[in-house]
């Protein structure tokens, strides 16, 4: 049984209201206009990089197709609408009625991008694509920004086991979700149910400090928790002292101690310690796992220690200092009149500063070098060059307003795992940079 047909409380009944209200005053003002049911293409990209990031990570792709499913307005929120006054009765009777029956294109998720890709395309009239904006932004903006970071942190573990161990840093809707854009982005398993009951993510954990302070003893706790969990179990090494603490916890587990964990002091140094300590009481085969504030930097800075797993929890749900991918939603083409025949025109904001946009129907291809390794990001209007149609990044979503291209996440995490890869080596270093590929337009 797949666990998100189960229905589950981190679920919202509709996703109408995840909606800022100018997008419902712009409906309102295009339905007495006329010009709501032009035919226009709306794409969600973003200008630039965070800052000193190499690429980005697309992630939350198949949260969007569940919010455009669930974009609906049902009694209690168009009573709202109503109350409020928030428009008018003729806008409420259309929205009463509102289904998505547009086409979606996108990066698949899991995909890298650079500034301006075109990571999803939106086609439908202007009414029933506009409304969708800020659902479609927050979800892409938070998802891609944890998943970006997710990707370092693994780049920087060097095939060490990851564990998202952030939900009580972070809203309770926003943890099962960021859980689930770290695993897209390499990490192995989560501490959080939720996310494991939802999305089938591994999930793991043993006990805190509160369990060895509860009991008269370290010794102990300890055997009341092998006692429970097994000789397999982790034991938490650093309540008191480190060095008395992997004593006990051999003592009484064996060499069979699947491993300890170290949440505090100079890791790398205790790491060592530790491991030295394990070898020496015969526990060869105890894994050392170091939790502690952790970032991609101080991942990094331990690879040289005997550690085999890394706990990380704050920086990682809040995208290691870049919490937003500052992704935008902007129309870039529409009908030139409400005939359906109507030929699309391109259009494009112009401004002052780097807050302008480029108009037309986008497709995006990875040009690769003779080695097979990425080289640029082509962007363009119009046909697709032959030399690129076969290196084409966006994939059909959403076809008629049906969901077409539902996947596993597995499906999501090999796929980045197999872009990142694909990236020139530099894409993995953590000093600041440039983005690993240059964006052409042609």
């Amino acid at each position: 049984m797949n666990p998100a047909d189960l229905g589950l409380p981190v679920d919202v009944p509709s996703t109408a209201l995840f909606t800022d209200q100018y997008e419902l005053t712009m409906l309102q003002a295009a339905l007495r206009s006329g010009a709501s049911g032009r035919r226009s293409v709306f794409e969600a990209f973003t200008r630039r990089l965070p800052e000193g990031r190499r690429y980005g990570v697309v992630a939350g792709t198949g949260r969007v197709l569940d919010a455009v499913e669930n974009f609906r307005f049902d009694a209690g929120v168009l009573g709202f609408l109503r109350e409020q006054r928030i428009v008018d009765e003729p806008t409420l009777e259309w929205l009463a009625s509102y289904r998505f029956t547009g086409d979606i294109w996108g990066y698949p998720e899991g995909e890298v991008y650079f500034p301006g890709s075109p990571i999803l395309r939106v086609e439908g009239s202007f009414a029933e694509c506009v409304v969708l904006e800020t659902v479609i932004l927050s979800i892409l903006n938070h998802d891609s920004a944890i998943a970006a970071a997710a990707s370092r942190m693994s780049s920087a573990a060097g095939g060490r086991g990851l564990i998202e161990m952030g939900a009580r840093r972070t809203h309770e809707l926003a943890a099962v979700a960021s859980a689930r854009a770290a695993y897209v982005g390499g990490f192995d398993s989560t501490s959080d149910l939720a996310a494991g009951f939802r999305y089938a993510i591994p999930t793991v954990g043993t006990s805190a400090h509160a369990f060895t302070l509860l009991h008269d003893s370290e010794r102990d706790a300890f055997q009341a928790q092998v006692d429970s969990l097994g000789r397999g179990t982790t034991l938490l090494v650093d309540t008191y002292d480190v060095a008395e603490a992997v004593r006990t916890a051999v003592e009484i587990a064996g060499p069979e101690l699947g491993a300890v964990r170290i949440d505090s002091g100079d890791l790398l140094l205790v790491a060592h310690r530790v491991r030295q300590q394990l070898d020496d009481l015969g526990a060869r085969d105890t894994r050392i796992v170091v939790t502690s504030d952790l970032d991609e930097y101080a991942i990094a800075s331990l690879a040289a220690a005997p550690v085999d797993a890394y706990g990380v929890g704050t920086q990682l749900v809040t995208g290691s200092g870049h919490p937003t991918c500052s992704m935008v939603y902007k129309i870039v083409a529409r009908a030139q009149s409400a005939d359906p025949q109507a030929p699309l025109q391109p259009v494009a904001k112009k401004s002052m500063g780097a807050k302008s946009s480029r108009g037309g129907r986008k497709w995006a291809a990875r040009r690769l070098d003779a080695e097979g390794v990425a080289e640029a990001e082509v962007i363009g209007v119009g046909p697709v060059p032959a030399e690129l149609a076969d290196h084409q990044l966006l994939v059909e979503l959403v076809k008629g307003g049906t969901v077409v291209a539902r996947e596993p996440l597995d499906t999501a995490r090999d796929r980045h795992r197999a872009a990142r890869s694909g990236l020139p080596m530099s894409a993995t270093q953590l000093s600041k940079g440039e983005p690993v590929l240059p964006t052409e337009y042609v």
